[in-house]
């Protein structure tokens, strides 16, 4: 039992489903992991330690029984704290939102429950998912298991972390400007951001509803892949689901991708990028070639338009959204009132951190009249324009391959600007501006630290995604995590 935690999810289900392994054990180690390593990193805001042995010896009991059991049976997984779940606290990592309990079970997470999964636990993020640190968080900082002194990216940085210090064999994050992707990249991991309306929000606590997708996060590609057959799919709760067949990922998996092509856009490869990182890249695609793909390079005009374009969509969609936290029908009420006017400006005052006011300051001016045309109007005309980018450069490639970020992970002690830390998601925005498909994979170091190579795909293209990545781990070789005994 000593090193189970090390095996991916894939690993862990065959030997739980052989009887190898009983969940109730794996999930007991896990929790004594957790334990012993998790006050250095913060991964978690909440475990839920009685009901997940519970459902774990029910899973046992199951198997006992030769009954049938669902795609994830017994695997410990984590949820992210903005997707609720009935009877577990649920805040946003938000003192507005600090005293609320699920009162259901969001779409992902009855469907986590329904492949017999395991909650472990609630893991930390920026507040309302606004950030790309993790350090906005009410809770606590959560620190990159690979160097405790550095971010872990965010805003999903407590679900990386958790897969990175092998606490968990797959968590889920949330994706609205690369808040899967960054953190898989900066912690080694691999996290996928599905095609808009590939997965449900419901039941996902919205920062900005056209952008924001839940996704995994996990060691390997083929747990993405196993993960992405349970979560994927319609629902009747959630109108921007598209109703079309998910397929079985996990047929992607192991697959020879020669005669695949590969677009490498000339904007993704710019000056700000570490030379180091660059060399990376540079390596990867050398790699995919090996593989028999043909490098194909190609054209996206309107990158550079992308991050303001998204920082004035995204503060618009979040201050539309976060009006309903007014201190009247549930979350923090400020005690400090004489009238209606002091319940509403004092309870959101004191309810909201910096960075979620800053948002949605920006929004509500660029949405206010003698404005609304200016920005968000023209906002659109270039989100449109991206989308457009993207659909004829996929008329010629199959994937698209960039960076996740042009640096590793960064110390939590440096003093970056607002400004500053939005740039850190140049890379990853595009995707979710146009809603198309993004994973990024772990590709090598730069002084010890992780850096991850993202693949885009056409939109539910998350097959070939899968593919492409399976067959990049092969020829990049075993990726080991920190130790962290």
């Amino acid at each position: 039992m000593e090193n189970l935690y090390k095996l991916s999810a894939f690993e862990i289900r065959e030997k739980i489903l052989k009887g190898e392994v009983k969940s109730e054990d794996l999930v007991q180690k896990i929790f004594e992991r957790i334990e012993k390593i998790d006050s250095n990193i913060g991964s978690f805001v909440s475990l839920r330690k009685e009901k997940a042995l519970q459902e774990a010896r029910t899973i046992d009991e199951k198997i006992k029984n030769g009954e049938k059991v669902g795609e994830l049976a017994g695997v410990p997984v984590a949820i992210k704290d903005n997707m609720v779940s009935e009877g577990d606290k649920t805040t946003a990592c938000s003192k507005i939102l600090s005293n609320y309990t699920g009162i259901y079970d969001g779409t992902v997470v009855k469907k986590l429950k329904e492949a017999d999964a395991i909650i472990i636990g609630i893991t930390n993020m920026d507040e309302f998912a606004m950030g790309s640190t993790t350090k906005t968080s009410i809770h606590h900082i959560t620190r990159n298991p690979w160097d405790n002194e550095r971010v872990p990216g965010g805003s999903s940085g407590g679900a990386a972390a958790s897969i990175a210090a092998q606490e968990a064999y797959i968590s889920l994050g949330s994706d609205t400007g690369g808040s899967i992707r960054q953190p898989a990249s900066f912690c080694g991991v691999v996290g996928m951001k599905p095609t808009y309306g590939r997965v449900s929000r419901y039941g996902l606590m919205a920062f900005a509803s056209s952008l924001d997708q839940i996704g995994p996060i996990a060691k390997k590609v083929e747990d993405i892949a196993l993960a992405m057959n349970v979560i994927a799919g319609p629902d009747d709760y959630d109108a921007t689901v598209v109703n079309c067949e998910v397929p079985d990922y996990t047929q992607f998996l192991n697959q020879d991708i020669k005669g695949m092509k590969i677009g490498v856009p000339k904007e993704y490869f710019i000056d700000g990028i570490n030379p180091e990182v660059r060399k990376i890249m540079d390596s990867s695609l050398e790699k995919f070639k090996e593989l028999g793909v043909e490098i194909v390079e190609v054209s996206l005009p309107h990158t550079k338009y992308a991050v303001p374009t998204y920082y004035v969509i995204a503060p618009a969609e979040a201050s539309s959204n976060l009006a309903r936290f007014d201190g009247v029908r549930y979350g923090y009420r400020s005690e400090n009132i004489e009238n209606i006017n002091d319940l509403y400006i004092n309870s959101r005052s004191e309810g909201f951190g910096d960075e979620v006011k800053r948002r949605i300051m920006i929004g509500t001016y660029v949405l206010s009249a003698g404005f609304y045309d200016a920005y968000f109007k023209k906002a659109q005309k270039v989100r449109a324009k991206i989308k457009d980018d993207f659909e004829k450069a996929f008329e010629n490639v199959d994937i698209i391959f960039t960076p996740v970020s042009p640096t590793t992970a960064f110390r939590l002690d440096d003093k970056k600007t607002p400004i500053e830390l939005y740039l850190e998601d140049i890379f990853t925005i595009s995707a979710n501006l146009a809603g198309i498909p993004g994973i990024s994979i772990p590709a090598g170091k730069v002084e010890g630290l992780p850096v991850g190579i993202q693949l885009l795909g056409k939109p539910f293209g998350e097959g070939e995604l899968i593919k492409a990545g399976s067959a990049f781990e092969k020829v990049r070789g075993e990726w080991e995590l920190p130790e962290l005994d």
